[in-house]
């Protein structure tokens, strides 16, 4: 019997309702929506189950996490949820020319910082005017942690790797506006996370 692929992420089963929710508010009605970083690909699963008008192409460029999206994607057969892409947030150009909404879950925190910028630079590559740009994750706001909790969560990754940490929620929109986004819709989620909402400018 093969090996299986699929991973499981315990924070997906935690905050994959409350993101949802949020997503129903900001999200078009149809279109193509690509997912950066999905790692176990559980939330692209669950997203393409949820929002059956849109189609969801999730990527990586972690081999291991792309197989285990290929393994939940086999195994849910769902029409909307594509192959996933392999790509790399820093590239000078992505594999996908145009989408009508980017999302970003757990990402930035562990990331080099460049990695943010790349970010932003890439989604308005790609999307169109009042195109959605969603991150979800924890954030510092106006220079302070939102709760001790992220406090202490920052202070590990930075030990794992000096150039991870907590981002500063006003100097990410710093980067999204010098990118061509709109200030941002914030809004608060469990576990001191917060959904952070860009669009495009015309």
């Amino acid at each position: 019997m093969s090996e299986d692929a699929r991973r499981f992420a315990p924070a997906v089963a935690r905050n994959k309702a409350a993101i949802t929710e949020v997503l129903a508010r900001h999200l078009p009605a149809s279109g193509l929506v690509l997912e950066i970083a999905s790692g176990s690909g559980e939330h692209a699963l669950h997203f393409a189950a949820h929002f059956s008008a849109l189609r969801f192409q999730p990527s990586d460029p972690d081999a291991a996490a792309l197989a285990s999206i290929a393994a939940w994607r086999a195994e849910a057969r769902l029409a909307n949820l594509l192959a996933p892409l392999t790509l790399d947030v820093m590239a000078n150009a992505w594999p996908l020319q145009k989408a009508d909404a980017v999302i970003c879950i757990n990402m930035i925190h562990i990331a080099p910082w460049a990695a943010t910028a790349a970010l932003m630079q890439g989604a308005a590559r790609i999307l169109p005017p009042n195109g959605m740009l969603f991150l979800y994750g924890p954030f510092k706001q106006g220079g302070d942690y939102t709760a001790p909790s992220n406090a202490e969560f920052d202070a590990s990754l930075r030990a794992q790797d000096a150039r991870w940490g907590v981002r500063d929620l006003e100097a990410v929109a710093d980067l999204a506006s010098a990118a061509g986004f709109a200030a941002p819709v914030i809004e608060a989620m469990p576990a001191n996370n917060l959904s952070v909402i860009f669009r495009r400018l015309p």
